[in-house]
C-alpha cells in the first residue's frame, strides 16, 4: 500500500501533510481498513497513479482526462479556498516579469511561453485552452519540469510568459521572495481543481469521509500551511474537458 500527495509537496509544508495524512490513516483504521503509516515522499507521482495498491494520491485533471478516467477511483477534488472560483476548482494566473508593460494574456500571444510539462492542466492546458477560445495559441518555447521553474525562467529573461496553478502562486508568494519580480495579468477558465484519488478497485467513501474529518480537526498552524478546506465531489462530467494540443515528444501516457 501506498499514499503519496507530491502536488504541491514543498520542506515547508511537509509537516502538514504529515499531520494530515496521519488523521486520515488513523480515521480509515478505525472502520477497518488498513492504510500506509506514513506518505511516500520518493515515488513519482506518475508511478503513484498506476500503483496497483495506491490508497491514497492526488492527480491533476489533464492526465486524469487523457489517461487515467477509467484506470483510478475519484475520491473527491480538493477546495483551496481560492477567490473566484467555485469550490473544487482551480484556476491558472498568467505571469510575466513585473516591468512588462503587457496588461492582459491575449497581448501576449507572442511572448516565449514557458511550461512545466504538456500533461500539467495548470501550466499547459488551462492556458491553452483559453487561448484556443480566443483563435489562438501560446506557441511552446520552454519546457521547464515545474512550475517554480517556469517563474524562475520568466524572471530571469529564458522566457516572457507562464502559467502558474493559482494554489501553486500564493504558496510562492509565501516562500520564493523572488516572485515579487513577477506580475498577475489575467486568469485561465476554471477547472476541477487537484483531485483526490485511490486505486481502481477500492471504495472511495471511507476515504471521503477520513478527509473532511481530517480537515475538520486540522490544528490551525498546519490548515494554514495547506491552505486546504475541504473537498467537493464533482460529476465524473466535470473533468471532460477538450484535450489541448500537445507539444511534439510529449504524448499522453501509456
Amino acid at each position: 500500500m501506498i499514499a503519496a500527495l507530491p502536488m504541491y509537496a514543498r520542506a515547508e509544508n511537509r509537516a502538514a501533510h504529515e499531520a494530515f495524512w496521519a488523521m486520515v490513516r488513523d480515521d480509515l483504521r478505525a472502520v477497518g481498513h488498513a492504510a500506509p503509516d506514513t506518505l511516500d515522499h520518493d515515488i513519482d507521482h506518475i508511478a503513484s497513479w498506476q500503483h496497483p495498491a495506491l490508497t491514497l494520491g492526488m492527480i491533476c485533471n489533464l492526465p486524469y482526462r487523457a489517461q487515467f478516467q477509467g484506470r483510478v477511483t475519484l475520491v473527491g477534488a480538493a477546495d483551496y479556498g481560492l477567490d473566484g472560483v467555485a469550490s473544487g476548482y482551480y484556476h491558472s494566473v498568467f505571469l510575466v516579469r513585473a516591468e512588462d508593460p503587457v496588461q492582459s494574456p491575449d497581448k501576449a500571444r507572442s511572448h516565449r511561453f514557458a511550461y512545466n510539462d504538456a500533461l500539467s492542466q495548470s501550466g499547459w492546458g488551462a492556458p491553452q485552452l483559453w487561448a484556443q477560445a480566443r483563435g489562438f495559441a501560446f506557441a511552446p518555447h520552454l519546457e521547464t519540469g515545474a512550475h517554480l521553474a517556469s517563474a524562475r525562467a520568466v524572471l530571469s529573461g529564458k522566457a516572457d510568459l507562464a502559467a502558474l496553478d493559482a494554489v501553486t502562486w500564493r504558496d510562492l508568494q509565501r516562500w520564493e521572495p523572488d516572485m515579487t519580480g513577477l506580475r498577475v495579468i489575467g486568469h485561465s477558465n476554471p477547472s476541477p481543481a487537484l483531485t483526490f484519488i485511490t486505486a481502481r478497485d477500492n471504495d472511495p467513501a471511507p476515504l471521503r469521509t477520513a478527509i473532511c474529518a481530517a480537515i475538520d480537526a486540522m490544528p490551525q498552524p498546519h490548515r494554514e500551511v495547506l491552505g486546504l478546506r475541504g473537498i467537493v465531489q464533482l460529476h465524473e462530467s466535470a473533468y471532460n474537458l477538450p484535450l489541448p494540443p500537445l507539444v511534439a515528444g510529449d504524448l499522453p501516457l501509456t
